[in-house]
């Protein structure tokens, strides 16, 4: 297919190299806080059937990306499409799982009411819920190792716990494209080990999985793509190239880079 440009709502036009052939593609994103660039015209292709962790320094600006691709929160300018299509058009293939400490846990649900939101393209705003989607749910849960918790209320779990049963929501969606932020936040290892195997699954299975990811010595084991940012986009590409020291230093400072490294070569 060939190259088109895309004009960005900042008027200038930029090259898209292929975006239909992208899951996602992000091209000049820009949000601002209080006038400040938060995030400055980012540029970043997530192709089908990969894994791309968005890293880069606390205030880099890599949850603002991740919400303002979605729409949640306003950018001073974008375009975001999903497999070519304006994300208006094709938000149905995406799922997101946020970060745990923006979700009110005391609200009262139980946990497979939480997974069968995930179901909510089937059952519809006012959608009577039936035996297969329940079913549906529990299998699900049982991806994630939940399957015994389903009548819990959701704020009665563990932090892990609760990542694992929002994952599972995510997997409901059947979605090409999961939008994770920050999924390993505050888990324990046996959890970290549960999601990176889902998640691995997924991405096996021919979807896009991006998450905003804070541990640089697992980027090299859990993903095959990486994108780092400090507010503008560093570097971007498979791992063995784009996650260098070069890269690393330009993002956190040379120090910290450097002892990321070794980590990861041991």
């Amino acid at each position: 297919m060939a190259s088109l440009d895309l004009i960005a709502e900042d008027g200038v036009t930029r090259p898209a190299t292929d975006p239909a052939g992208q899951a996602l593609a992000l091209r000049g994103m820009t949000v601002s806080y209080g006038g400040a660039p938060a995030v400055f015209s980012v540029d970043a292709d997530m192709p089908p059937g990969t894994m791309t962790a968005i890293i880069g320094p606390n205030g880099a600006g890599k949850s603002t990306l991740l919400k303002a691709a979605l729409g949640l929160i306003p950018r001073v300018s974008g375009v975001v499409t999903v497999f070519g299509r304006p994300i208006p058009e094709a938000r149905d293939r995406i799922a997101y799982v946020p970060q745990r400490a923006s979700i009110d846990w005391d609200f009262p649900t139980r946990v497979i009411d939480v997974v069968m939101m995930g179901l909510y393209r089937e059952l519809g705003l006012l959608g009577r819920v039936r035996a297969r989607h329940r079913d549906a749910a529990l299998d699900c849960l049982r991806q994630v190792g939940m399957e015994d918790f389903a009548p819990r209320q959701i704020g009665q779990l563990s932090g892990g716990q609760q990542q694992r049963v929002f994952l599972a929501r995510a997997l409901a969606q059947k979605a090409d494209i999961v939008l994770l932020d920050e999924p390993f936040a505050g888990v324990d290892a046996a959890t970290e080990a549960a999601i990176v195997a889902v998640l691995k699954g997924l991405r096996d299975a021919g979807r896009t999985v991006v998450a905003v990811h804070h541990d640089l010595s697992t980027v090299a084991d859990y993903f095959d793509r990486v994108l780092i940012l400090n507010r503008r986009k560093l570097a971007e590409g498979p791992v063995a190239e784009a996650f260098t020291e070069a890269a690393l230093s330009a993002a956190y400072g040379g120090r910290l880079a450097t002892a990321a490294r070794d980590r990861n070569a041991g």
